[in-house]
């Protein structure tokens, strides 16, 4: 799917309700997307950029939840995991850095994608060397974002054993 048809899709979208508590999804007859059903917490504390990934992500069959602070996403994490984060470096209360130590603290932690608008190769080694499974600088084009989740996430299962 393209990014005029996601912006289509986005300018369209009615926001429904799952089965799941917490977790939104588009409510609509859409083929399946290439995150169908993946649990996604986005993270970042400017709503626009929030509501803009969130939707696409939903146009791509996400289950998603929103936080718009490092301790809400830790909190999230902590009490009902997804199976992906799309986290935000420069958050109020807790930074991302904060929040990915404690989210990618466990075993079964989330695969994270950190997005910033921050160009520097420190940052960027030290959420390496936290966990971060990716690193995208802002902006980031929402189709390479869903592609990267979705690259991610079969990544994780094959290498979990488990085929599609």
């Amino acid at each position: 799917m393209g990014d005029e048809q996601i912006n289509d899709q986005i300018n369209e979208q009615v926001d429904g309700q799952t089965d799941e508590p917490g977790f939104d999804s588009v409510d609509s007859d859409h083929e399946e997307g290439m995150l169908e059903d993946v649990r996604v917490l986005i993270v970042d504390d400017e709503k626009d950029v929030l509501d803009a990934i969130t939707m696409a992500f939903q146009s791509e069959g996400a289950l998603t939840l929103t936080a718009m602070d490092g301790d809400e996403a830790v909190k999230i994490c902590e009490e009902d995991p997804p199976e992906l984060v799309i986290l935000d470096m420069m958050l109020p209360k807790r930074s991302g850095f904060l929040a990915l130590e404690k989210i990618k603290g466990k075993a079964d932690s989330p695969i994270v994608i950190m997005v910033t608008a921050n160009e520097g190769k420190r940052h960027q080694a030290y959420g390496e060397s936290l966990g971060v499974d990716a690193y995208m600088l802002k902006p980031v084009p929402l189709m390479l974002l869903l592609n990267k989740a979705a690259e991610l996430l079969d990544a994780r299962d094959e290498s979990d054993g488990v085929l599609e």
